[in-house]
C-alpha cells in the first residue's frame, strides 16, 4: 500500500505547488492592485460600441461579416487538423463527409467574398 502512495507522491506535490502559487499570486494582485481605478476603465465596453447608445441601434453589418468569417475559418481550422492526422485509415465516408463539410464552408467563404467582407476600407 505504500509503495502505491509513493507513485502518487509527485502528483501531490505538483498539485500543491499550484495551489500554493495560485494563492501567492491571488494575494500578490490583491495587494498591488489598483484601488482607485478611474471610471473610464470600468465603463461598460462591448463589440466597439458604447455602452451609453440605445440598446436598440443597429449595428454595421461588416460587424456580422466579420464573426461570420470568423467562424468558417475557426471550424474549418478545428475540424480540419484531426481529420488530417486521421487521413491514412480513413474511410470512404468520412472522407466525403469532411468534402460536403468543406463545401458548406466554400458557400459561406463565397457569400463572405460577394458582400465585400474581404476589402478593408
Amino acid at each position: 500500500m505504500e509503495e502505491m502512495l509513493l507513485e502518487y507522491l509527485p502528483i501531490l506535490i505538483f498539485l500543491g505547488l499550484a495551489v500554493a502559487l495560485g494563492l501567492i499570486l491571488i494575494a500578490a494582485a490583491a495587494i498591488v492592485a489598483v484601488r482607485s481605478p478611474d471610471p473610464e476603465k470600468v465603463s461598460a465596453y462591448e463589440c466597439g460600441f458604447n455602452a451609453f447608445d440605445d440598446a436598440r441601434m443597429k449595428f454595421d453589418v461588416r460587424f456580422y461579416l466579420v464573426s461570420i468569417l470568423f467562424i468558417i475559418f475557426d471550424l474549418e481550422i478545428a475540424f480540419l487538423f484531426p481529420w488530417a492526422v486521421a487521413f491514412p485509415v480513413m474511410t470512404d465516408v468520412a472522407f466525403w463527409s469532411m468534402m460536403a463539410f468543406l463545401a458548406v464552408l466554400t458557400v459561406g467563404f463565397a457569400y463572405e467574398w460577394k458582400k465585400g467582407a474581404l476589402e478593408w476600407e
